[in-house]
């Protein structure tokens, strides 16, 4: 009725513990929504269902299909900390940890110690020195949220504006248009160049169309 205990077991919960902390830990210290305890729980969680799978599966060779419900029920739980506000999308990479410590935690449920060591290993290179690397080859481009506010007789210039706004511009989208009182108000995604920020802004304070803008 019960399986006799295996120290394989034991070890490989260890170890998935292990790598869930090293991979939360940064998270942890940075104060994100999935922290040590939640990465931890998914490295462990992802090993037991990779054994449960292997060893219920093995008689009709289908191991690999209760772990194939992990890669896609892992994904819904990253995409809960992933926010977008405006232009600004946050907790990609909380979610992108997530995913690896599932992927991690499975390897190891599967008896693949080695391979989750190397590719854990990866990750915390990834995670702790990618910011370094962002220093060293920074972006030439910032994504930015603009609002202007014309007078209502005027909104028909804003079309204008746009073509004068794309000398600086790589990208300008329309995404919302307001109207309140005698003001309406445009709402933009732009992609300016890094260089060009002050250039764009200066453009921004002498046009004498624009009655309030933010950018």
């Amino acid at each position: 009725m019960f399986e006799y205990f295996h120290i394989d077991d034991l070890y490989k919960a260890l170890i998935a513990l292990g790598a869930g902390v090293v991979l939360g830990l940064e998270r942890e210290l940075k104060d994100k929504a999935a922290g040590l305890r939640t990465i931890s729980l998914i490295t462990l969680g992802s090993a037991l269902f990779a054994i449960v799978s292997y060893r219920m599966g093995q008689p009709n060779q289908e191991a690999t299909r209760i772990a194939s419900y992990i890669v896609s029920g892992i994904g819904f739980l990253g995409a809960g900390v992933i926010f977008k506000d405006g232009v600004t999308v946050s907790g990609l990479t909380t979610a992108s940890v997530i995913w690896v410590s599932s992927a991690v935690g499975m390897s190891i449920g599967f008896g693949q110690a080695y391979l989750a060591f190397i590719f854990l290993v990866t990750a915390f290179l990834v995670i702790h020195f990618g910011s370094i690397i962002n220093r060293i080859v920074p972006s030439y481009k910032r994504t930015r949220m603009l609002m202007i506010c014309l007078a209502k007789e005027q909104a028909h210039l804003r079309n204008t504006l746009v073509a004068k706004m794309k000398s600086a511009l790589l990208k300008v989208d329309e995404i919302k248009l307001a109207a309140k009182g005698d003001k309406v108000y445009v709402y933009y995604d732009i992609t300016i160049r890094k260089g060009k920020l002050s250039i764009f802004e200066n453009f921004l304070l002498e046009e004498e169309t624009i009655l309030e803008f933010e950018l």
